[in-house]
């Protein structure tokens, strides 16, 4: 770990309940932790906006969220969208009911609708696969398919799937990325100690819900709250 812990992390303000006061005041504790990125909901990008102007974090969105199975060509539209908006980086949801059904040209094109549009903007694109819903070979063979669509990224979990990042699904990602893409893990991280387990095992991005922060930056009690 070559940089504080923070500057590893995506930030998560995604409940759906949120009211717009908290997810305001979950901003600028975000930006308080200096996090690499805040990851909010595509309708807090604009206020996300206004609130990091000047600080070193930057701001990540959702597509498809949670469940990816939207049309490919409506995630595409929802890309450019986010991006007009001021979004920096996309984390999308990829149809993982494709994955699993094996249709490894479907898996490809919703990836590349996404970043068809957001490479020629510079923007980062990371395919989060469920990892949890899926095998091991699955795993490897959608990584494979990520880094053929040009993504920059592929990352565990939503965090609302039943099931967050595992040892043994960032490892299956980091054997088949070989260095070509890089992996994020996210869903279930809560304190410090997961979060350097795997930037020790390789990966080059975080993601934590903002209401543990406390307790992976500064080693404080998690507060009790599922989800992400």
């Amino acid at each position: 770990m070559d940089k504080p812990i923070a500057r590893y992390i995506d930030a998560a303000i995604l409940h759906p309940e949120l009211e717009q006061t908290q997810a305001r005041e979950a901003i600028k504790q975000v930006i308080g932790y200096g996090c690499r990125t805040v990851c909010v909901r595509p309708c807090d990008i604009e206020q996300a906006v206004e609130l990091c102007r000047g600080t070193k974090t930057g701001i990540c969105t959702v597509l498809g969220f949670p469940h990816g199975c939207g049309m490919s060509r409506v995630k595409g539209f929802e890309a450019n969208a986010c991006l007009e908006a001021g979004a920096d980086e996309l984390d999308m949801v990829v149809n993982y009911g494709y994955i699993r059904s094996g249709e490894w040209d479907l898996v490809e094109a919703d990836i590349t609708a996404v970043t068809g549009v957001a490479g020629p903007r510079g923007a980062l694109v990371k395919v989060i696969l469920e990892t949890s819903q899926l095998t091991p070979e699955q795993i490897a063979r959608a990584t494979q398919c990520a880094i053929d669509a040009r993504a920059d990224y592929v990352k565990t979990s939503t965090g609302f799937a039943g099931g967050g990042a595992t040892i043994e699904a960032v490892q299956a990602m980091l054997d088949s990325a070989r260095g070509r893409i890089k992996v994020k893990a996210s869903g279930g991280i809560r304190d410090f100690a997961q979060a350097k387990a795997y930037l020790d095992l390789g990966v080059a991005r975080l993601g934590a819900g903002y209401t543990s922060l406390a307790a992976i930056c500064e080693g404080n009690p998690v507060p009790g709250r599922g989800g992400y």
